[in-house]
């Protein structure tokens, strides 16, 4: 299928409303989330765009970057980076653990921050870019906008002498073989009910040996 050219964009606050409509988007049928804000339970989308709209929220309070990819100014996909040197995220923030308990409730609240307990203690080293939430609107998959994402992601990251590399994790298997594609190695990985989440690493240049036994 042939793609529309797209431009690479550093987001501000201006576009947090399209970025959390994107993520909606992109989401609700992903393995991780349905098993985090438990689908089979009535209410799980809603649990789910709490945590969207709570995440992007304070991604952008703590002004942490984000990459997009624009199509004649529609935002077509999109990286939420947590840098190295902000290990302390989105996270860790008690206003979006107060906007969680009140929108996604107790139980999801404390599921998901085990999940990211459990997500920190996988990565290789502390000197990485982490991908805390990556999407490309259904409309536009299939045309090679997540290799073009991920390819300014990595090339964004590896100015950043602090950095060793890019972290993503996907409980969808449908990803596992292009994450490998794009030059990314397995370091981990969760146990999530039946399914496990993959924890995936793409080192910057000459870093590889340095992290990966």
């Amino acid at each position: 299928m042939h793609a529309d050219p797209a431009r690479l964009c550093l987001l501000d606050d201006g576009y947090r409303r399209e970025v959390r409509t994107l993520l909606y988007e992109s989401y609700p049928r992903e393995p991780t989330m349905a098993w985090l804000f438990d689908a089979a339970r009535g209410g799980y989308e809603r649990r789910l765009r709490a945590m969207i709209r709570a995440w992007v929220r304070q991604h952008f309070y703590m002004q942490l970057p984000a990459l997009g990819l624009l199509v004649d100014d529609r935002l077509v996909a999109v990286a939420l980076i947590a840098p190295p040197q902000r290990r302390l995220g989105v996270a860790d923030s008690w206003m979006w653990r107060l906007r969680m308990l009140i929108g996604a409730g107790r139980r999801s609240t404390r599921r998901f921050l085990t999940y990211q307990a459990a997500l920190a203690a996988s990565l290789p080293t502390q000197q990485v870019h982490v991908l805390s939430l990556l999407g490309v609107h259904p409309q536009f998959q299939g045309q090679h906008y997540a290799e073009q994402l991920l390819q300014a992601v990595h090339g964004w990251c590896v100015k950043d002498l602090d950095s060793q590399g890019v972290v993503l994790s996907t409980g969808n298997p449908h990803y596992f073989a292009f994450c490998q594609r794009m030059g990314y190695q397995e370091v981990g990985d969760l146990a999530l009910g039946d399914f496990n989440e993959r924890v995936f690493f793409h080192p910057n240049s000459g870093s590889a040996k340095t992290i990966i036994p």
